[in-house]
This record gives C-alpha cells, sequence and structure tokens, in this order.
C-alpha cells in the first residue's frame, strides 16, 4: 500500500506538524509514505497511490492539478483530511468542492466550547460518544451524497435565530473511491484529542483504496 501525504497552505493550519504526527501511525498500517510539499504531486501518476491525506488549506488548484486528483479518486485513490486543509482548500476550484463534498465558510465566534455528537455507527466512530472540545467549530456547507457519521450544532446567535446542525465527520464515494472529512483539526492539539485521534487514524484506513 502506498499513501501520499501532500502538506503545505497557510501555516496557520500547522500542515507539516500536523501531518507529521500521523506518519507513523500510516507506516505502521503498512503504507509507504510519500510527503510533497507541492500541488505538483497531483499529476498523472497520482492513481498509483491507495492514499492521499491532502492538508492543504487555502491555495490554488490548477485545472490540471485538479483532474489529476479527481481522475485519481475516481479511480480508486482514496483522499482523506481535516479542518482547512481539507474542506478550506481551493476556493477557486468548483469541481473540488464537489469531489469532496463540503467548504467551509465561518467559524462564530472563532475558539469556542461546543460538542462534537456521533450520529451513526460506522466504522469510523463505532463505539464512540460525543466529546466536548475547545477550538473552531466549522460551519460548513455540504452535500446530499455524503454519509454523515459525527455533527456539531450551533446555538442561535444574531444574525440566526435557530440551532443549526452541521456535518463535522463525513464520508462520501466518488467513482471506485472514497472520501473522508473531519472538520475537527484547526491545531495540532485538537487531532491528539483521543477521539479525533481515533477518527482520523480510522479514517484514514476507511478511505484507503480496497483490494480483494
Amino acid at each position: 500500500m502506498k499513501a501520499l501525504v501532500v502538506r503545505g497552505g497557510w501555516a496557520g493550519h500547522s500542515p507539516v506538524e500536523a501531518t507529521d504526527a500521523f506518519l507513523p501511525f500510516l507506516r505502521g498500517a503498512g503504507f509507504a509514505v510519500d510527503v510533497s510539499d507541492s500541488l505538483e504531486a497531483y499529476d498523472p501518476a497520482l492513481p498509483s497511490y491507495d492514499l492521499v491525506v491532502q492538508c492543504w488549506s487555502d491555495g490554488e488548484l490548477s485545472d490540471d492539478q485538479f483532474a489529476c486528483l479527481e481522475a485519481a479518486v475516481r479511480s480508486g485513490t482514496g483522499l482523506a483530511g481535516w479542518h482547512g486543509g481539507l474542506v478550506d482548500a481551493f476556493r477557486g476550484s468548483r469541481g473540488y468542492m464537489r469531489l469532496v463534498g463540503g467548504q467551509f465558510v465561518a467559524h462564530p465566534g472563532d475558539f469556542v466550547d461546543h460538542r462534537v455528537e456521533i450520529t451513526s455507527t460506522h466504522p469510523v466512530v463505532a463505539g464512540l460518544s460525543g466529546f466536548a472540545l475547545r477550538t473552531e467549530q466549522y460551519w460548513v456547507l455540504a452535500d446530499g451524497l455524503n454519509d454523515v457519521h459525527a455533527t456539531t450544532t450551533f446555538a442561535p446567535a444574531d444574525p440566526w435565530h435557530a440551532p443549526l446542525t452541521v456535518p463535522a465527520v463525513w464520508t462520501r464515494r466518488w467513482g471506485a473511491g472514497r472520501v473522508f472529512a473531519c472538520t475537527v483539526g484547526h491545531a495540532p492539539e485538537d487531532l491528539a484529542v483521543p477521539q479525533v485521534r481515533t477518527i482520523v487514524e480510522r479514517g484514514l484506513l476507511w478511505a484507503a483504496r480496497t483490494r480483494g
């Protein structure tokens, strides 16, 4: 099994430190891991990887780079990531947002106390209970193709006047490929929360190409 970690973009999401924390796990799970600090890694050779772990907030994805990424996922390469590194990347690419299935739009109040509630028995969350966090709470726009496994709810406030529940963890299929997203993960400390760490580790394995 081969995994490619693509990291960069806005430094505030600590792309190197955050992804470094998962490299031993990936290698221990049997992956040969390559790391790229350039989006040039999204090239025609991408389908040779079983999993792409992306941590690239903001940034611009060229049409050719997106075409390579989409074709790889469609052919069976998994795509996985967390927080802005996956769901606040490449806002100028509508195709990318459609591939991922959700897009960050706000984190009202910045760092706030909130909960993540488990809403399914999918393998990425099996056996886990809801948990509390103090970090960015991501308001995301998402589509109906997502299988949602955890949610977070915004309490009524100005200018919205009713509770709003949005996905916090989801999976989706794209052709032969799988996509995993977790909106928690602003800082490495968030990713070290035991429930978050477990969800991300399971999500990476779930998204990887299945061979049988």
